[in-house]
Formats: structure tokens, C-alpha cells, sequence
């Protein structure tokens, strides 16, 4: 029986984008055929199962506590439990599945750009029809918060059930709270989003339920994942320098850390051999720089890896620090 449960979106772009973060890592999800509901295996963990969910279900799940880990989107996250703050632990934001969850109107409202225009709006609506301006959305929570948050009371939610971008149109509201990518979608509707209208910068993530059962055997499966996960990022982010340096290469080697936030990976076994440094990727001309600077006039070369495994875990750790 499987230690920790991770669950992954059941279909769509958002569960390619999931099977290929794990891949990268080397860690390929495998469905299960013929199985009961939809169950997956990561190569590399056995002892974690794959559920296979919709976005919505996650969310869901991970608020409830049956499941310990899960991708899915902030939005959904946020709608569930408004408050995440000892429910749920947002792990690390992964890169994909971006959308912003937006306040918009009728185009044709002109003199209607920010959400103080809009509180204008919904006062002068319920003077003239004695009746509170609707919104229709399927973020109710995070609607709510934001309207309270800038100060608008004169109005009222309508769920949307369908498509909410429609709702203006065909006069089941007059304005909504939806998600949005590029606005193109919004536009075909007649709609646009208010200039400080934006709710939430969603995007995919990977988060851990703190009101799971973490019993030992799921920690260790946890901590194992996320070091998986955490040295493929670093690695992506970083490149090994490889030069031989002189003499004088303790005082070089602490201005490479301090410069460009070189580690040293490897030294060699005479005074002039060659030095393996971890060097980030947006700072190697720095530490290229900062060695002809020193006078180092031997060639430099460079590698890439694969992983990049630290003694310190620290996606776990902060996980670990949450956890009861």
C-alpha cells in the first residue's frame, strides 16, 4: 500500500503540463489500465499512488485532507479556503497553467476603468432600480474578499454555473468575476477588465493538505519527491565551471562566491589543477569576468547537470516546519 497519495490533473493541458514537470525530473507518470477510478505510478516512488482528478476535486482534496499532496491551480486554491494558513501549503508555483482571475464590465461602460468607478456604478444602480448590481462568477469567496477589500457593498453574486463570460449578454448580470489568459475571450463578449481589477496572478501549484495523515512513511516519501524535484530545478538554474587557476586560488575562489555565488564542487589534487565551480546561470559571465579580472588566463569550460543535489532539502523543510 502506497505511503502518500499525490493528485494530478484527470485531463487537459494542465495534465500534459504535469506529466512533463515529472518527466523532466525522471520521474515518468504511468495511468494504471482497467484499474478502479483513475490511478497513476511515478517511476522512481513506489511508494506514492497517482490519483488522476479534476482541478476542481483537488482543491477539494487537499482541503479535506485526503490527499497529501496535489497540482492544481491557485485560483481554486484559494477559492476553497480562502484562508490556506494551516490547511493547505503551497509548495512551489510551477510555471504552468497561468490565468488571472479578473473583474470585468461592458466595454460600453466608458467612463468605467477601476473598481472605484465601478463602486460609483453599483451605488447609482441601486438608486435607480432599487435593486443591487449582479455579479456573476463562479469565485464567490475570492469575490467576496476583493469587493470587501476595496470597499464595494452595493451589489449582489450570481453562481454562474455555465459560461460566465456570457452573462452580460444575456442579461443575467451586468458585470462578472472570471478567469482570463490573454482577455481575447472576454473581448469576443463585449467585455474588459478593470484597470486595478485583477483578484489573483493564478497559476498551477504544487501543495501539500496539512490536515492529511502525515505519518512517517508519507514524510519519507514526501522528503524523497521534493529533493527529486528541487535538484532538477537547481540544476536547470545552474552550470558547472570547469578552469584551473593558480596559486592564489583561495582568494579567486572567495571572490567567485562573492561575486557570482560560485560553489565549489570539486578541487584538485596539486596547486594548479582544475576547479569544478556551481556557478547560477544568470551570473557565469560574472564569474568568467571576475576571473580574467584576477589575471586567470586559462581557458574556461562549462557543463550542464542533470541534478543538482543539496545537503539541506529546502522545499521539505519548509513543508516540514507546517506540518503537525
Amino acid at each position: 500500500m502506497a505511503s502518500l497519495t499525490l493528485a494530478i490533473p484527470s485531463k487537459g493541458r494542465l495534465k500534459d503540463d504535469c506529466n512533463a514537470y515529472f518527466a523532466d525530473a525522471g520521474a515518468v507518470l504511468k495511468q494504471a489500465a482497467g484499474g478502479r477510478g483513475y490511478r497513476a505510478t511515478l517511476s522512481g516512488f513506489p511508494d506514492i499512488e497517482v490519483l488522476l482528478l479534476s482541478a476542481g476535486e483537488i482543491a477539494a482534496s487537499l482541503l479535506t485532507g485526503d490527499v497529501h499532496m496535489g497540482i492544481t491551480g491557485e485560483d481554486l486554491l484559494r477559492e476553497a479556503a480562502p484562508e490556506l494558513n494551516g490547511r493547505i501549503h503551497l509548495i512551489r508555483p510551477l510555471g504552468f497553467g497561468f490565468a488571472n482571475v479578473v473583474v470585468a464590465v461592458p466595454q460600453y461602460w466608458i467612463d468605467v476603468s477601476t473598481m472605484a468607478d465601478l463602486d460609483d456604478v453599483c451605488a447609482a444602480f441601486a438608486h435607480r432600480h432599487r435593486r443591487r448590481l449582479r455579479v456573476a462568477t463562479k469565485y464567490t469567496q475570492l469575490t467576496r474578499s476583493y469587493f470587501a477589500q476595496v470597499g464595494i457593498s452595493d451589489y449582489r453574486i450570481v453562481e454562474s454555473a455555465g459560461a460566465t463570460e456570457g452573462a452580460p449578454a444575456a442579461g443575467t448580470a451586468e458585470a462578472i468575476v472570471d478567469i482570463t489568459t490573454t482577455g481575447a475571450t472576454l473581448a469576443a463578449n463585449g467585455l474588459k477588465t478593470l484597470e486595478d481589477g485583477t483578484i489573483l496572478e493564478s497559476q498551477a501549484q504544487l501543495a501539500a493538505s496539512l490536515t492529511a495523515n502525515w505519518d512517517g512513511a508519507a514524510r519519507t516519501a514526501c522528503e524523497a519527491l521534493l529533493a527529486r524535484l528541487n535538484a532538477r530545478a537547481r540544476a536547470k538554474t545552474s552550470q558547472i565551471l570547469r578552469v584551473r587557476l593558480n596559486g592564489e586560488a583561495e582568494k579567486l575562489l572567495q571572490s567567485l562566491s562573492r561575486i557570482a555565488s560560485a560553489t565549489v564542487l570539486s578541487r584538485p589534487t596539486d596547486t594548479s589543477g582544475e576547479y569544478s565551480l556551481l556557478v547560477p546561470r544568470g551570473k557565469l559571465m560574472d564569474a568568467v569576468n571576475a576571473l580574467r579580472a584576477e589575471g586567470c588566463d586559462a581557458p574556461a569550460t562549462t557543463q550542464d547537470a542533470d541534478y543538482v543535489f543539496d545537503t539541506a532539502n529546502p522545499l521539505y523543510a519548509a513543508l516540514a516546519e507546517q506540518l503537525p
